[in-house]
């Protein structure tokens, strides 16, 4: 698991941000929440996704998956919209076999929604930018904390 630099939408400065933490990433300078982006295998799904303080919204993928490359920057827009609300975490099928069959992936791009470390939403194939914000507003209005 590695951090990631990202840069703040409050103040701009760079920040580096750690695939899993106890609490939520905020900005070093001005304290304001930073959008947590991450990716996740196999190995490190358990304590990147289900371990996290905050939702997780899922994103199974491939990078031959044509519907995929179109829904990754929807998704990183509505992470950086809900920056400290949420985390995503991306997970490639094709380097992660394991959860794919854990989670009954049967088509990409799929997406889930892990509150707690249990799925609380879940939605198959692409879908356009206000319809999966649509979607997950939904799935994230009774987790609020």
């Amino acid at each position: 698991m590695e951090a990631t630099l990202v840069k703040c939408p409050h103040c701009g400065k760079t920040n580096r941000v750690p695939a899993s933490a106890a609490g939520r990433p905020r900005c070093g300078s001005c304290r304001g929440g930073l959008p947590w982006i991450v990716d996740a295998g196999d190995a490190d799904f358990g304590t990147v996704a289900e371990e996290s303080p905050v939702p997780v919204l899922v994103d199974f993928w491939a990078a031959w998956c044509g519907p995929c490359r179109m829904v990754s920057p929807v998704l990183d827009k509505l992470a950086r919209e809900r920056a400290g609300e949420i985390k995503l975490v991306k997970v490639d099928v094709d380097k992660s076999p394991g959860l794919s069959r854990r989670f009954d992936v049967q088509a990409i791009p799929t997406l889930m929604v892990l509150v707690d470390g249990k799925v609380t939403a879940r939605q198959a194939g692409a879908a356009p930018a206000e319809v999966l914000r649509h979607w997950l507003d939904g799935a994230l209005s009774g987790t609020r904390r």
